[in-house]
């Protein structure tokens, strides 16, 4: 039975789920003695706030900025997004901590994938994978690969070059961008490279100390060389063809880089693959999108749920009726919220066939998707003035 199926059989609540993740990241802990944050982002939830950006930065620097510990890892899940944020939260780490090691068991591709390139170590399970460093840029309507957008200008400015001028899409194609933007992708591209070229010696090679094959010493310029021949490799697009290809274990230690492999332990392994289930669990069973965690705290992210406008009273509101639409299933739920302690109006909601507002925030549709109403709560207090009573 696979670990999904295991869980399904249990028939666990999504509060049972958010226990186990805790749990998991404790038996980590006990088992690599280190201090685990979780950080993962829905890749399959086409939501923008899934990529990385800076309010990831600072979530994670006020969950970890009291930390004691000196040794972390991190797990890592990400489509990408900003390497500025990439930067600032690869920055506060090694300067918080002594010790940064990258756990990998899903995808941590593009600005994912330089965070992973400033670790200590690379921990990996057979699942997991990385990606290509270059940056994601808008051209028009759409986003492309800095790489293989610089590499087709070059190739028309060679046209361009040779016959003087350019057939009418190429010519509409490149009217789409003005020399600045050219310039910021070309800087863009070069912002990835220099980051990976600076973190991987520094960290990655620290105890790079001689050659395998000659036994020689190796120098600040060997590490720096091949960081750069790494690198090279990370956005090579014509050898891999494609910015989202997933790359493997095998894949990473044939271009030169050492990953741990998880799976040659059980028992860590065992708990990985739990961690990395549990999440997927909880973003198909709830509006999660983003999910931040340690053994002590979890902070999740939740889409906005859809609802009608609430129904409040005009003047002293004494409770407010909203319905509520499931994201999965899309079944209405009439919710009510008390702003004063009437038993009175229990009833009369109760008669209009009303469910009153859950006290834990969540709300339990039947086909087994949990909505989070935290957000709609805050929404309706803000414009109400008053805090519902649960």
């Amino acid at each position: 039975m696979g670990l999904t199926s295991d869980y399904i059989a249990k028939k666990l609540s999504a509060k049972d789920l958010e226990t186990e993740l805790l749990s998991l990241i404790k038996q980590y802990n006990k088992q690599r003695n280190t201090f685990l944050v979780v950080y993962s982002g829905a890749i399959g939830k086409h939501i923008p706030q899934v990529s990385l950006g800076m309010n990831d930065y600072f979530t994670l620097f006020d969950m970890l900025r009291k930390e004691k510990s000196d040794k972390l890892d991190f797990y890592i899940e990400t489509p990408g997004g900003s390497g500025e944020a990439a930067e600032e939260i690869v920055r506060f780490l090694r300067k918080k901590f002594q010790s940064v090691n990258f756990v990998v068991s899903g995808e941590a591709k593009s600005a994912g994938t330089i965070m992973v390139l400033s670790g200590d170590e690379i921990l990996m399970t057979e699942s997991g994978s990385l990606g290509l460093i270059d940056a994601q840029i808008k051209i028009g309507r759409c986003y492309q690969s800095a790489y293989d957008y610089m590499d087709w200008v070059k190739k028309k400015r060679n046209v361009a070059a040779k016959t003087k001028k350019l057939n009418p899409f190429d010519a509409t194609m490149i009217a789409q961008i003005s020399p600045g933007e050219l310039g910021g992708v070309n800087n863009a591209l070069h912002f990835a490279k220099d980051l990976v070229i600076e973190w991987l010696p520094k960290y990655k090679f620290k105890k790079w100390k001689k050659t395998r094959s000659r036994g020689l010493m190796v120098t600040e310029e060997m590490k720096e060389e091949k960081a750069k021949e790494i690198v090279e490799e990370l956005i090579n697009h014509k050898k891999w063809r494609s910015h989202g290809r997933s790359l493997k274990i095998n894949d990473l230690e044939n271009i030169g880089l050492q990953i741990k492999k998880i799976d040659k332990d059980k028992k860590l392994s065992d708990i990985v693959y739990r961690i990395q289930t549990v999440i997927r669990m909880l973003y198909a069973t709830t509006n999660a999108f983003k999910i931040f965690a340690t053994k002590d705290e979890k902070i999740f992210g939740n889409v906005t749920v859809s609802s009608r406008p609430p129904l409040i009273a005009p003047k002293k509101p004494q409770l407010a009726e909203v319905v509520v639409n499931c994201p999965k299933c899309k079944s209405k739920h009439q919710i009510y919220m008390k702003f004063i302690d009437k038993p009175q109006i229990d009833k009369d909601m109760k008669k209009k066939g009303n469910t009153p507002f859950p006290k834990d925030n969540k709300l339990n549709c039947s086909c087994g998707f949990v909505i989070d109403l935290t957000g709609l709560k805050n929404q309706i207090e803000q414009q109400v003035g008053k805090k519902v009573l649960v």
